[in-house]
Formats: structure tokens, sequence, C-alpha cells
């Protein structure tokens, strides 16, 4: 099993995160590429000593920038959306 600092890379903290954490106790991760649902669920329960009832993930493709006449890209991630037992948060990421 891989390590689960690995997997889970940081916390997004957006409106839209936010909304989905007061109203339906979603919480919002970017994670590793190589990551499935099954080693995402394992690492937040890990980490964060909660019950997590579903993971939803997206993978996002990165961006192409440019600098004067070069070009290049930002890197590809993946975001995982993690919802949480009814009456479980994450203690660490409330404000």
């Amino acid at each position: 099993m891989v390590e689960p600092r690995k997997i889970i890379t940081s916390v997004i903290v957006t409106e839209k995160s936010e909304r989905l954490k007061t109203e339906s106790g979603k919480y919002t991760f970017k994670v590793a590429r190589t990551a499935n649902k099954v080693e995402i669920r394992q690492a937040i329960e890990k980490l964060f000593k909660v019950h997590v009832t579903s993971v939803h993930t997206i993978n996002y493709e990165g961006k192409l920038r440019r600098m004067g006449r070069f070009a290049g890209r930002r890197p590809d991630w993946k975001k995982a959306v993690v919802t949480l037992k009814r009456g479980e948060n994450i203690e660490s990421l409330e404000r």
C-alpha cells in the first residue's frame, strides 16, 4: 500500500468546496494522478480517522501557458470529492 501522504497531495479550498463542506459534508482534495478510489478512501480514513461513504474523482488536463514566444503546459492533476458519514467532519479542515 502506498503511504497516505503521497496519495493526498493537498486540500482544495474554494468557495464551491466550502459550500459543499457545510451543506453536504463533502471535502475536496488534490490527489496523486495514479491513485484510485479505493486508495483515496483508505488514505482519508487513515489520515483523518473518519468513515468515507463515497469518493468521486475528476481528471484535469493542464492548461497551455505562454511566456513570450515559448509555450508550455501546466501539469495534469486529479481532484477527489469525498463524502463522509453523516455527522462526521474533519476537525483540522474546519474554520
